[in-house]
């Protein structure tokens, strides 16, 4: 397995050619990675980066206008203003959304315990969550299917477990643009912006990165939950400490790339030139520090300062940190309290950052007996060999998709064509 890995990442590396510099490494120590990553010089986003064509490739339709991936200016500006509307919500209400949707998914469930895939539970939870801060009225359920469809087709093909179906994706942004041409949709851009771009930004922003980065960070924490120590549901503090715990371990993002405007004191005497392509790794910069070990321990949240961890699991505030930060924590909690009061969770699956498995698990109802000693060394076993057939499907599907994202050039053909 671990071969396979390690050809995958050498068909990468020869396709799209070595670019970037790791942060931390050597030009740059876990010490100085907040101090690099918040230089006003670390704004650039897509433009200049071979590795961007990637990214865009894995995010159309309409990569062009993702939050995350528009250039610094004013129309980035724009945008995370809106953004910042939408999500402008407070604590009580936050929770109140997550919990709601949450309970009607459990609802759903057959009585008695049941097999799941945790990311494919929580999924339509979210879409309901995102669906009703943009729109303001209650998720239809063909429009939650639109929307899980596409999250799901943007992160199976992420993983290199699926291609992209750019048909499925199509059809949200036709609902979204049907909706702004109706008048229908309370979150609109203003008037320099094109119908078609606020559909294009809806998506990528709420229906795209935040339905699969909360669905990811769930699966994470209910198997975290399953595996590690108790917690107490009723305790907010108890329930914070198992998030933060696994967002430490499992980081959401893995490496956020930043194109430098200008250069960058690195570590000791090295300078960072301008055009430099930072490669800013959360798990290495997490696994340094006071809280550095990859042991999972909630309980070091009660010994350890935040502020004083290497700790960023919304990335950093000063260069453009995860807009949900302010709801994206209380949702979580307020999904993870719903679901462990009614269920234990019980999994004997391997447990990765990627979880390409979609984070296999039996729920039972609380207080009834669970699955026993035979049945979870048969789902460790059956994960096991799927494991050993994934890890095949995403040597090839990975390679296809990184040689045609490089065929394609969708980032560097956009700013040739459209200079910005």
């Amino acid at each position: 397995m671990n071969a396979v890995v390690r050809f995958r990442e050498w068909i990468f590396r020869r396709v799209n050619g070595d670019e970037g510099i790791p942060v931390p490494g050597p030009l740059v120590s876990a010490e100085d990675f907040a101090r690099v990553y918040a230089d006003p010089a670390a704004d650039g986003r897509s433009r200049g980066a071979g590795l961007s064509d990637l990214f865009w490739y894995w995010l159309a339709p309409g990569p062009q206008m993702h939050q995350e991936h528009l250039e610094p200016g004013e129309r980035y500006r724009t945008v995370a203003r809106t953004t910042r509307k939408v999500l402008a919500v407070g604590a009580r209400r936050s929770d109140e959304l997550a919990g709601a949707a949450t309970r009607r998914r459990l609802q759903a469930l057959p009585a008695g315990t049941v097999h799941v895939r945790l990311r494919d539970l929580v999924m339509p939870i979210w879409a309901e969550v995102y669906y009703e801060l943009v729109f303001g009225e209650a998720c239809p359920p063909p429009v939650r299917d639109l929307i899980v469809a596409n999250a799901d087709d943007v992160v199976t093909a992420l993983k290199g477990t699926g291609l992209r179906h750019m048909a499925r994706r199509d059809r949200l942004t036709r609902y979204l643009l049907a909706r702004l041409r109706a008048g229908t949709c309370p979150v609109t851009l203003p008037a320099e912006f094109t119908d078609q771009e606020t559909a294009w930004y809806l998506q990528g922003a709420f229906f795209n990165t935040a339905v699969v980065q909360m669905s990811e960070a769930m699966a994470h924490i209910l198997l975290c939950a399953a595996t590690g120590p108790a917690v107490e549901v009723d305790d907010d503090d108890a329930l914070d400490r198992l998030i933060d715990e696994t967002l430490r371990v499992h980081p959401l993002f893995g490496i956020a790339h930043r194109i430098t405007s200008a250069p960058i004191a690195g570590t000791g005497d090295v300078t960072l030139p301008a055009g430099s392509v930072l490669l800013f790794n959360y798990l290495a910069f997490q696994r340094t520090g006071p809280a550095g070990d990859a042991a999972f321990d909630p309980s070091r949240w009660e010994r350890i300062n935040r502020k004083d961890a290497h700790f960023i699991p919304y990335g950093v505030t000063a260069n453009r940190a995860c807009p949900a930060r302010g709801v994206a924590p209380v949702m979580l909690r307020a999904a993870t309290r719903e679901i462990l009061r009614r269920y234990d969770v019980a999994s004997s699956a391997e447990h990765t950052r990627s979880l390409p498995s979609r984070g296999p698990a039996y729920l039972t109802p609380a207080g009834r007996p669970g699955p026993g000693p035979a049945r979870l060394a048969l789902m460790r076993v059956r994960d096991r060999w799927a494991d050993a057939g994934r890890s095949i499907q995403q040597l090839v599907l990975g390679t296809w998709m990184v040689v045609d994202a490089r065929r394609q050039r969708l980032c560097t053909t956009y700013f040739e064509e459209v200079p910005r």
